[in-house]
């Protein structure tokens, strides 16, 4: 693949992905890439679950459409650069700087 997840720092909201935006997701295990077929935006929230191309392809498996959970999909690629998702439906609110206080300060995490 062009980009390991874990390299990523730039984030983008899950709120600003739309419908044939190449994406990555890990519902098989692996991450591989596959495309949006609808938009996360739903009158006025954001589905919870998404219908996607995914190309199972890439580690042995079949390519087709299917369903994931929102928190499946873990990038999305924009002007040739993968950018993380984060504020999914479901997730932790600041959950990026929730981490960075327990990673700083690890005594919190035992009480």
């Amino acid at each position: 693949m062009d980009c390991e997840v874990e390299d990523m720092t730039t984030k983008i909201d899950y709120k600003d992905l739309k419908k044939n935006d190449r994406i990555k997701s890990n519902q098989l295990g692996t991450p591989i890439t596959g495309k949006l077929l609808e938009s996360p935006k739903q009158g006025k929230g954001l589905k919870k679950v998404l219908l996607i191309w995914s190309n199972g392809e890439e580690i042995g498996m079949f390519n087709e459409a299917g369903s994931v959970y929102a928190n499946q999909v873990i990038a999305v690629e924009r002007d040739g650069q993968w950018f993380a998702i984060t504020n999914y439906p479901g997730a932790i609110p600041d959950q990026d700087d929730m981490l960075a206080q327990l990673m700083a300060n690890p005594s919190l995490i035992n009480k």
